[in-house]
């Protein structure tokens, strides 16, 4: 996986963002999606495709080869929306953090500046 400038959720092959939870001490993975739900279906296929790619990156050890100071931390998949999910979109979360939190990952996701998209 490469770190780079500019990333988004529709490309599976980049890990967005890491960073260091300095409260809580863990390691966050987070996932920058700012697609539209316009096509739910397809949305949820990328979001999908991209946790995979989050989850191959963590358990195949490239987050501790690429950052060791990630070892022995918990992993947090963050998403953030830049815009609120739809009915189906909003259910996508609850079932991917089943798969996730299986594995031993925690998920969280949140709306990015709310207001904005009002």
């Amino acid at each position: 996986m490469k770190r780079e400038r500019n990333v988004a959720v529709d490309q599976r092959d980049i890990i967005d963002i890491i960073s260091i939870d300095e409260q809580r001490g863990g390691v966050v993975l987070t996932i920058s999606d700012h697609l539209d739900w316009s096509n739910t279906s397809a949305h949820q296929e990328i979001l999908q495709a991209k946790f995979n790619a989050y989850l191959a990156f963590v358990e195949g050890g490239q987050l501790v080869q690429q950052y060791p100071e990630a070892e022995n931390r918990s992993v947090t998949f963050n998403v953030v929306f830049k815009n609120r999910p739809d009915g189906e979109g909003r259910k996508f979360p609850d079932r991917a953090r089943a798969v996730i939190e299986s594995a031993g990952f925690k998920l969280r996701y949140e709306l990015f500046a709310e207001s904005y998209n009002n």
